[in-house]
């Protein structure tokens, strides 16, 4: 199971920090990512990171967030700096459905395990 939390109100320009805690599984052992969703359209990736520590970025967020984890914790992170109003959706983590994956995948059928999601609002 994965509880995302971190959300919020936020102007643009700002930061927040998503987290992501996971349960019930070998977390340090996936591929984890975080993805986002707006009404109407299809849920796209933001950002990921290996089991090794390889990550991969969307293009449009790409300089303005980082993606890490702490495996002791269970957790992964998502920092996001310079905030746009385009930024704002809800924001999803997920485990790769196998584990020990050498590349980051991208595709929502590749990930097995979803977060219940945390709504980011970035007013103009």
């Amino acid at each position: 199971q994965l509880q995302a939390s971190g959300g919020g109100l936020v102007q643009a320009g700002g930061s927040l920090r998503l987290s992501c805690v996971a349960s019930g599984r070998t977390f340090s052992s996936y591929t984890m990512a975080w993805f986002r969703q707006v009404p109407g359209k299809e849920r796209e990736f933001v950002a990921g990171i290996g089991w090794d520590g390889l990550t991969k970025y969307a293009d449009s967020v790409k300089g303005r967030v980082t993606v890490y984890r702490d495996d002791a914790k269970n957790t992964l992170y998502l920092r996001m700096n310079s905030l746009k109003p385009e930024d704002t959706a809800i924001y999803y983590c997920a485990a790769d459905r196998n584990p020990w994956r050498t590349i980051v995948r991208e595709e929502n059928m590749d990930f097995g395990s979803w977060g219940q999601g945390t709504q980011v609002t970035v007013s103009s």
